[in-house]
């Protein structure tokens, strides 16, 4: 497995570099296009490309400092001595980083990402429900100051979301969100119980990549677009126009709408992005599940029908259920203080990583 995955890394790096060649060439500078498809592939391998070439020059490091200890030199000995642990520490941190940026999914560096929360059973509570996590993930972008834009809602009378669709951009932002998909489940005393009971209600989340606009090609004809008047709370001018847009991709059936805006414009650029978030994960997904071999196991599947997390409010206690993560402080969890949470998924997966594919000198 190591083998193949060191095949895999040089393979990665050869195309770099004659991609950092081809960025020097006249006749690709020429082209706009072509320009532009060089430099999205060469950015897409640089983080990987450019770690696993400091990957061998450390190792080169090691060798020649191994050599040193057999050497007849004592001063250099000493030296060596001192500086070899040092260097494979690095190399160490280097390999985890490798793991995670192979065998992860290939999107983790997109800076852009698609955020869909959905209310699920527990009516009016799990639609406030919903209004909780959109503002847990509002703070918890915000301190990063990672850009977050409402693209569509459906708000309810008390204030809940049926549905909110947010685009969020900034570094990190996908590698981060990606352990969000799945289904969240709260317990608590619902506002709308008279009788105090401690009701249990649902909500899921799905967290898709968002491409580069040139990586979807998306004709008109591809997709039929409807025009109808928004519905829902929004005042008199929202319900009254005929603004909002639903587009369904003829090929997949893929359908989406948007009616946040007054403007039918508006409405419609962002269905659009929506749409293309939408069939740029379709594509992936086929592809990912054709490369599920290369992976034992994997923190979650992203299926909104997987319960990942539970927010029990008596007990002021958030778990996470993939690798059974208790933490005592729901008010700061859902205040935006989700790294705790992030930091121990991330952990967890490298100690996979770590246990699957070993140390690689």
């Amino acid at each position: 497995m190591a083998r193949s995955l060191r095949e895999m890394l040089e393979e990665k790096l050869q195309r770099y570099e004659e991609l950092e060649r081809m960025m020097l060439d006249p006749t690709v500078l020429a082209n706009s296009s072509r320009l532009a498809s060089v430099a999205r592939e060469r950015g897409q391998l640089a983080k990987l490309a450019t770690r696993y070439r400091e990957f061998k020059q450390l190792n080169e490091q090691i060798r020649q400092t191994q050599e040193l200890l057999e050497g007849p030199d004592m001063e250099l000995r000493q030296l060596a001595e001192a500086e070899l642990p040092q260097l494979k520490a690095r190399r160490d941190r280097l390999w985890d980083e490798l793991l995670e940026l192979t065998v992860g999914d290939e999107d983790l560096e997109r800076k852009k990402c698609i955020l869909e929360i959905r209310a699920g059973t527990g009516g009016e509570e799990a639609a406030l429900f919903a209004r909780d996590l959109f503002n847990m993930y509002k703070h918890y972008c915000e301190d990063r100051g990672w850009k977050f834009e409402v693209l569509d809602m459906n708000p309810t009378d008390l204030g809940g979301f049926k549905e909110v669709i947010v685009a969020v951009e900034g570094d990190g932002a996908y590698r981060a969100l990606q352990y969000e998909s799945g289904g969240h489940r709260v317990q608590r005393v619902p506002q709308t119980e008279a009788k105090g009971r401690i009701h249990t209600s649902a909500a899921t989340v799905a967290v898709m990549a968002e491409p580069e606009e040139i990586e979807i090609d998306l004709k008109p004809e591809d997709y039929r677009e409807d025009v109808f008047t928004a519905s829902g709370p929004g005042g008199q001018h929202v319900n009254k126009t005929a603004s909002a847009i639903r587009l369904t991709h003829l090929a997949t059936g893929i359908v989406v709408q948007c009616q946040d805006e007054r403007s039918q414009h508006k409405n419609r650029a962002k269905a659009l992005r929506m749409l293309k978030t939408r069939l740029y994960n379709f594509y992936q997904e086929q592809e990912r599940r054709k490369r599920a071999a290369e992976r034992k196991s994997k923190i979650g599947s992203g299926d909104r029908n997987e319960r990942i997390r539970t927010y029990n409010f008596p007990q002021n206690r958030v778990t996470d259920h993939r690798i059974g993560l208790d933490l005592y402080q729901l008010d700061s969890v859902l205040a935006g203080n989700l790294q705790p949470i992030i930091d121990a998924l991330q952990e967890h997966e490298r100690q996979e990583l770590r246990a699957l594919f070993g140390p690689m000198e």
